[in-house]
């Protein structure tokens, strides 16, 4: 994005280095943060939430455009998020289902141990997602990493660079707050309060309806196996308010979850979508001042 775009990415410190003395953080705080960010950046911003901030970002949006707020993003492009994950469930939706939000915190719930700055602060543990995230594509990992090897093997350093790379990132998962895991799994999971016009962020109605001006793109991988076809689309039509000509759908249908956002997919085919969209719907596109945003105003044409 920085070529055609000012970029700026919100950030997240591991949990496992908070003091348990410092604020908490639920889902609610994450919509007041990005209400806030969108609050710094001002009018004209463009917002780009990959996987679980679809919802946030759709909720902070609904927020902003009920009030009237000037700086209700110009733009949501939502990609792989759990908007309504009642769509062809998968797998991480259908467990969501089985089990009580008791059974969360009984079972993959823990405390901070010494020495880390937050021990004793509540968190689910990034080892128990990545374990749950690799489980599911079991025998591809060991294919790739095996691939890995033979390459190492060879001396084919451009290849392993590009499955090293791969890992690296992958493999980076961070602990989140207990709070924010549980009342994600609950509200946006189990009561699925987003679709049915049921979620409350604070004291605020969460009414995706009440956008009138927020253009939206949803994307989706059709090997998608965290976030299922259909959970990403359905804002377009929770969104009743939009007139069709700002709702824009992309399926990449050779993609899985994280080939939607990662990898050469996303650069050659669906970055360009995403790119076209903003400057579609920029509220000063031939401006020649820079713009704020996450995925800000574009700088130069898009081919």
């Amino acid at each position: 994005m920085p070529p055609d775009h000012d970029v700026y990415v919100t950030d997240w410190q591991d949990c496992r280095a908070v003091p348990v003395t410092a604020d908490r953080f639920n889902l609610n705080d994450y919509i007041d943060y990005v209400i806030d960010f969108l609050h710094y950046l001002g009018p004209n911003t463009h917002v780009l939430a990959v996987c679980q901030p679809s919802v946030p970002v759709l909720a902070a949006t609904s927020v902003l455009s009920r009030w009237g707020d000037l700086c209700a993003p110009a733009s949501v492009t939502l990609m792989g998020g759990p908007i309504d994950t009642r769509e062809n469930p998968t797998a991480v939706n259908l467990l969501a289902r089985e089990h009580p939000i008791e059974w969360f915190e009984e079972n993959v719930i823990t405390t901070v141990p010494p020495p880390y700055l937050g021990m004793g602060r509540k968190i689910y543990p990034g080892f128990i997602q990545l374990t749950n995230f690799i489980s599911m594509n079991l025998d591809k990992h060991r294919e790739s990493l095996g691939k890995l090897f033979d390459h190492l093997v060879r001396g084919d350093d451009e290849e392993a660079e590009k499955r090293s790379s791969f890992y690296e990132e992958y493999l980076a998962v961070m602990d989140l707050p207990a709070d924010f895991y549980l009342q994600t799994v609950k509200t946006v999971f189990q009561d699925h309060a987003l679709p049915k016009n049921e979620m409350v962020a604070r004291w605020h109605p969460v009414l995706p309806a009440s956008i009138d001006r927020t253009a939206i793109l949803c994307v989706e991988g059709g090997l998608d196996d965290i976030s299922g076809v259909g959970q990403t689309k359905a804002a377009l039509t929770l969104a009743k308010g939009l007139s069709s000509d700002r709702k824009h759908y992309h399926l990449q249908a050779d993609v899985g979850h994280y080939g939607v956002f990662n990898g050469g997919k996303w650069r050659r085919e669906i970055a360009p979508v995403v790119k076209r969209f903003i400057r579609e719907h920029d509220h000063e596109t031939h401006a020649t001042v820079r713009r704020p945003g996450f995925a800000a105003a574009p700088k130069q044409p898009v081919d």
